[in-house]
């Protein structure tokens, strides 16, 4: 046991030195700059896991191509509420990079986020015709004007070639197309933020696992932190703590032991691409082109051949391809999983069990796909496509939140903040959109854990984001004015997509 003086204090501790805390740790910066900071990561570099751009978080979800955001109702309408609440979300976060590069928190934005279109794409007629009636319905929405429908093999070669080369156009074809889409490597963000906050006097503190989290009588926590190389252990006292860890969030609430953690579970699985290898394939498309999911498979399934501009280069990748470990975290343990089930969770496990059949389906099929299985997949997206063009990556791993529902549970393929009642601690479980809406889900801990100072935040915090408390998908007009700012202020509006779209797009 630490004496006294082995004790140090600070202010706040942020685990996990992704996207989350990154954003959280900025934010707090602007706002509380007296504030001390520690971040600890158990690994030795930051957005190592999830927030690597080559992993899941490598792409900026804005509703504006994945059909799973805007789903087909029974009587053939489309439903648009998820994808207009996640395009709202994915604007507060534009917002706040903006005022990041004016003041000097981020340096040049094509380091982490450049243009490129947004494609929706499907086959055969139903599909057209659902994808005709999604465009009627999202381009008439302020926040998705702009949309285009393409129906035209011309225009479809046009735009897209790789795609194309070798297609069998009897196969009615349709896209919905939006230039206005950006490609973001969340790994550069992470690391920029991280940096402003170091260089402000926060502690970053790389191969430091947190290993036990305790609450004292005052209200603060003991956060027991063990240096991974040297083996020795600090002890801290934090008035507040935020987990960001990704998959690894939920074994970390578990021992914090707070109430609002209990119910829930976590169910991992792994995302695996295939990366293109082959420069001129590259150089021949220029674009994030979603498709729809396999009848009967889940909404992380979604097929996409996905531009990512990484330093400055273009890349490649086709997939998903689920895999499956218990492992939380990519370069967790395999006894993740089976630590992680608690009396309180047992049930909404067992239901989610015995109602997500489809899902234990898809993955048992996903992981019997060889090499050329994956390939033949793709040729829905690229007819020719070979095989040596391409390798698989491991993209991270995913925990998908189970929740209690009833006697049982229900498993969501989105995010959620927990946080304590006290609001002395809260973190984030869950995936997709994840990354792309971390500024609205930061915003919601700093309101929910700190209600008296928030209200004194609130004029900067509109400063950082204008739109704070209005709906831009009903204000038009401030919709625009925040739209030209911040693509005059990430440089978006330049016409080099720096991502090798092909001539003549």
């Amino acid at each position: 046991m630490p004496n006294a003086a082995q004790i140090e204090k600070t202010d706040v501790v942020l685990i996990g030195a992704g996207i989350m805390s990154a954003t959280l740790g900025a934010l707090l910066r602007q706002l509380q700059p007296d504030w001390s900071i520690s971040v600890f990561e158990r690994l030795d570099a930051a957005a190592a896991e999830s927030s690597d751009a080559w992993n899941n978080a490598g792409t900026g979800h804005s509703a504006l191509c994945e059909l799973n955001y805007s789903p087909q109702k029974p009587d053939g309408s489309v439903d648009i509420g998820k994808a207009v609440d996640i395009n709202e979300r994915f604007q507060v976060s534009r917002q706040f990079w903006a005022y990041a590069v004016e003041n000097g928190i981020l340096s040049d934005p094509s380091r982490f986020i450049n243009p490129i279109p947004h494609v929706s794409f499907v086959h055969g007629a139903a599909d057209v015709e659902y994808l005709r009636k999604r465009y009627e319905a999202l381009s008439r929405h302020p926040l998705f004007a702009g949309m285009e429908y393409i129906d035209s093999p011309d225009e479809f070669a046009r735009r897209l070639p790789l795609m194309a080369r070798g297609r069998d156009f009897s196969d009615p074809i349709a896209l919905n197309w939006s230039d206005g889409g950006t490609d973001i490597d969340f790994g550069s963000l992470t690391k920029e933020l991280l940096a402003h906050i170091g260089a402000t006097g926060g502690e970053i503190g790389f191969g430091n696992e947190v290993r036990n989290l305790s609450k004292q009588k005052d209200g603060s926590w003991k956060v027991t932190v063990r240096n991974t190389r040297t083996g020795r252990t600090r002890t801290l006292i934090s008035k507040f703590v935020f987990v960001g860890a990704g998959g690894g969030a939920l074994p970390l609430l578990q021992k914090a032991g707070i109430k609002e953690i209990r119910g829930f579970a976590g169910f991992p699985v792994s995302g695996q691409f295939l990366r293109c290898t082959n420069p001129e394939l590259i150089a021949k498309h220029g674009a994030k082109v979603y498709g729809k999911a396999a009848v009967g498979a889940p909404p992380m399934s979604v097929p996409h051949l996905d531009t990512r501009v990484i330093k400055g280069r273009p890349g490649l990748l086709f997939g998903p391809y689920a895999g499956w470990t218990p492992k939380f975290l990519k370069d967790g343990s395999n006894a993740d999983l089976f630590k992680s089930i608690k009396p309180g969770n047992l049930a909404p496990m067992l239901g989610v069990g015995v109602t997500e059949l489809s899902l234990v389906k898809y993955l048992v099929t996903e992981l019997m796909k060889s090499q050329s299985g994956r390939v033949y997949t793709m040729e829905e997206f690229i007819p020719r496509a070979e095989g040596r063009d391409w390798e698989l990556i491991t993209a991270g791993q995913r925990v998908q939140v189970i929740r209690r529902k009833g006697i049982g549970g229900v498993l969501e393929l989105g995010t959620a903040v927990i946080a304590a009642q006290d609001g002395s601690i809260a973190g984030l479980l869950g995936a997709s959109p994840g990354a792309s809406t971390c500024v609205t889900a930061m915003l919601d801990v700093l309101e929910r854990c700190f209600p008296a100072e928030y209200e004194q935040w609130t004029p900067k915090l509109k400063e950082m984001v204008p739109s704070l408390g209005v709906k831009l998908s009903e204000n038009q007009r401030l919709f625009g004015e925040v739209w030209d700012w911040t693509g005059k202020a990430l440089q978006l509006n330049r016409s080099d997509t720096r991502a090798g779209v092909a001539a003549g797009v």
